[in-house]
């Protein structure tokens, strides 16, 4: 499966951007989605992710109440919904995705993936 990350750029501090990631080469409801993002200076941090199933959704503790992930089946395309924004959360956003064959349709992991894009910048700044 290839992914290719779209939506990114500036944005002031508490406002919203919306990430896509689409799919090609594959049918991305086979897969659980996850979002990372990778800050100068900083470790990689897993951001949310979906399962496969679609019926569980996970967040990281500095974006709970702000972000929401989602999934358009018919779109083959899997989405982060970013509202809030702080200057803490620019960084290098990207995409990634497990097979659910291998791992289970209700699974997820926010600490690493199989395929993996080739990742958006978002800057939050005044």
């Amino acid at each position: 499966v290839q992914l290719v990350e779209s939506g990114g750029g500036l944005v002031q501090p508490g406002g919203s951007l919306r990430l896509s990631c689409a799919a090609s080469g594959s049918t991305l409801d086979d897969y659980a989605v996850m979002w990372f993002r990778q800050a100068p200076g900083k470790e990689r941090e897993g951001v949310s992710c979906i399962t496969s199933s679609s019926v569980n959704t996970y967040y990281a503790d500095s974006v709970k109440g702000r972000f929401a992930i989602s999934r358009d089946v018919a779109k083959n395309t899997v989405y982060l919904q970013m509202n809030g924004l702080k200057p803490e959360d620019t960084a290098v956003y990207v995409c990634a995705a497990a097979p659910a064959w291998k791992y289970g349709r209700d699974w997820c992991s926010l600490f690493g993936s199989t395929y993996w894009g080739q990742g958006i910048q978002v800057t939050v700044s005044s």
